[in-house]
């Protein structure tokens, strides 16, 4: 596969212990030798590559602009399950695709600061790759450069629709639906070849409709956001979103249905205090099971030290991490602004099954994100700008830009789960005296396909 990855930006300290050196309950005394061995030997292991050349489209042209209105959406219900200690090695495709993805979601988190985000890092990837190939010269090669491939490079659209069916294949048991579709102007006249062309590289059919009949436009668009979402979300387009302008909607829906193996007893759910980032507290309602989970610890550059803590679903191939400073004080951009794929990975592969007292808000989040001013400070701005997109690959007929770029997404968790699977939890004894993780602060979570490495959703939940 053509395509880097730039590793330039400093990989977490990561601090792995064996159980008898992991802190005891109440203290957080640490073992800095240990910690400076593991830091030398990420720094021997991390690989510097170039970045990949693109190729460039001269052609460009400039008329009276028609806007290219390219949108995706993505609904999700959680529901909790039982550990899994599989590993497997990560699909260079997904390891693209997540990069690509969590930085996005950098761009997402840091303009939300104090509120609570869900975000879907293939889900923008998927859209993004669609609308690469629609595009040409200087705004292809801004798209190429923020992804790090490019969508007709050689093995690459193969490796992606690869990557799809390991997502969508049976053997996850947890229930993942995705979707892409194309929604084009019906008298739009295209580039000769392109949907055959599209349809060989993505398997998805470019979908007519007629946007001058606005409101139809609008309903046939969010119909089939309605039925790849479950109807977790039917209204992606509102009112306005789509005029008589409109040429070109592209949309990524993504539905998961995650079911634990051992459901968290709803009789251990109570309501307890949860410390907001600018010092107050509310009262939510907190679920607790205590089991062995997978458990590292780690520190950020800057001395910041956290939990990160495995929750995988009963289809064992994935699972949600959990992350969240040890004191309070200390703010969740010092972990998200250091995230990659590389991290991510390293939590993964470097986890101790431990006892654990397990106490975990239940909470429930949708996020409606303009995508336009995170993708413009990775360097992709020509698209949205009417006077230098160049959408040449799609259509000569008339000058195109991208007018919006929407993702909405809806997260459920709390405490249901397949009963038919309960044997096969590891209860822990109170006398081991297992110690507590009490997620009562500001925590990051990732949905993770283990098998390939593919970050499907993440977020920050800073008020439950």
């Amino acid at each position: 596969m053509r395509g880097t990855v730039d590793h330039s930006k400093p990989a977490a300290q990561l601090c792995y212990r064996q159980p008898s050196q992991l802190r005891a309950k109440g203290t957080v005394k640490r073992d800095t030798s240990l910690l400076q061995q593991q830091n030398r030997h990420n720094q021997q292991q991390q690989q510097q590559q170039d970045k990949s050349p693109v190729t460039r489209h001269p052609e460009n042209f400039r008329m009276q602009m028609s806007p290219v209105f390219a949108c995706l959406a993505l609904g999700l219900a959680l529901i909790f399950g039982e550990v899994s200690t599989s590993y497997h090695h990560q699909s260079p495709a997904a390891h693209l695709v997540t990069d690509f993805g969590v930085k996005v979601f950098q761009q997402v988190a840091q303009a939300s600061k104090d509120r609570n985000v869900v975000f879907s890092p293939y889900g923008v990837a998927s859209v993004l790759a669609m609308l690469q190939l629609t595009t040409g010269g200087e705004t292809r090669q801004q798209i190429q450069e923020a992804m790090q491939f490019e969508i007709e490079g050689k093995g690459i659209a193969p490796a992606l629709r690869q990557l799809y069916k390991e997502l969508m294949g049976p053997w996850n048991k947890d229930e993942i639906s995705i979707a892409d579709a194309i929604f084009v102007q019906r008298d739009l006249k295209l580039i000769q070849g392109f949907m055959p062309y599209f349809f060989r590289l993505f398997r998805t059919t470019v979908k007519q409709v007629d946007f001058s009949e606005m409101e139809r436009a609008r309903f046939i668009v969010n119909d089939w956001v309605k039925r790849h979402t479950k109807g977790m979300i039917s209204d992606l387009l509102g009112e306005g979103t789509v005029d008589q302008l409109t040429r070109l909607v592209l949309v990524n829906a993504l539905y998961f249905n995650g079911h634990w193996k051992t459901p968290f007893p709803e009789s251990g759910t109570h309501h307890r205090l949860f410390h907001k980032s600018d010092g107050s507290t509310i009262s939510v309602p907190m679920m607790a099971q205590t089991n062995k989970f997978n458990y590292t610890e780690f520190s950020t550059p800057d001395g910041h030290y956290y939990d990160i803590l495995e929750l995988p679903y009963h289809g064992d191939t994935l699972s949600m991490f959990i992350a969240a400073p040890y004191e309070k004080e200390v703010p969740l951009s010092a972990l998200t602004n250091i995230l990659d794929d590389q991290l991510i990975s390293q939590w993964k592969g470097n986890m101790t099954r431990l006892p654990r007292l397990l106490v975990l808000p239940k909470f429930s989040l949708e996020s409606e994100v303009d995508l336009r001013q995170p993708l413009e400070n990775l360097g992709m701005t020509d698209m949205f700008s009417p006077s230098q997109a160049d959408f040449s690959s799609f259509s000569d007929q008339e000058p195109l830009y991208v007018s919006q770029a929407l993702q909405k997404v809806k997260i459920e968790v709390n405490e249901k789960g397949t009963l038919a699977s309960s044997s096969t939890a590891i209860t822990v004894s109170a006398r081991m005296a297992p110690e507590e993780i009490i997620m009562d602060r500001p925590f990051l979570f990732v949905v993770r396909h283990n098998p390939t490495g593919t970050v499907l959703f993440m977020g920050q939940v800073m008020e439950p």
